[in-house]
């Protein structure tokens, strides 16, 4: 079945067969990482910007090896070093880029939402590093593809979620992406 979405925006209403197609891909260029040449052509001739309005190490660090691995180029701005430090907007930063005509932009900004207000905006592809206390789907789906590794399946596994789960992006991610393939989870955490 093909990839039906846009953007990665979330989780919350992908469907099961989008998870399990991004899951499937993952693992056939997990194997790229374990070569002794980490490239492939995939992406060649793709550029992918990288707007980050939070620190970021391993996200950003993340997407940079991904879409390297994949000959993609890849230009990572920070809002500290951009223009914002001067008053621009979030939909300035984002439509100077886009005017650019990058094949993605991926957005890590501490305001929920702002990636689906990017997505209602510019015709360029937005993926989700993170929005607020929101979701982080990419992080999420690094986790199904580990948990899957390790236990054979997620249908009918029970997990749990142990942390500050009201200000975790990802546990809110992990636990929509769960359910949606048959697992259980359980969250611990301290009181509110």
């Amino acid at each position: 079945m093909p990839f039906t979405l846009r953007h990665m925006l979330g989780l919350e209403g992908a469907n099961k067969d989008d998870l399990l197609y991004l899951l499937d891909t993952a693992k056939s260029f997990k194997e790229i990482s374990e070569r002794n040449i980490k490239k492939v052509p995939t992406l060649q001739g793709k550029t992918v910007v990288a707007l980050f309005y939070e620190a970021s190490t391993r996200t950003r660090t993340s997407f940079e090896i991904a879409a390297k691995r994949m000959s993609a180029d890849f230009v990572s701005l920070s809002s500290s070093t951009s223009s914002v430090t001067k008053g621009e907007t979030l939909l300035d930063t984002a439509r100077n880029l886009a005017a650019m005509r990058p094949d993605a932009i991926v957005i890590r900004h501490p305001a929920s939402g702002a990636p689906h207000f990017l997505a209602a905006r510019l015709e360029c592809p937005i993926i989700n590093a993170g929005d607020g206390a929101h979701e982080h789907p990419t992080q999420a789906l690094l986790d199904l593809l580990t948990i899957r590794e390790r236990k054979g399946r997620l249908d009918g596994l029970t997990v749990a979620i142990i942390g500050d789960i009201l200000h975790s992006r990802v546990a809110r991610s992990d636990a929509l992406a769960l359910n949606m393939l048959g697992a259980s989870v359980r969250f611990v955490g301290p009181p509110t």
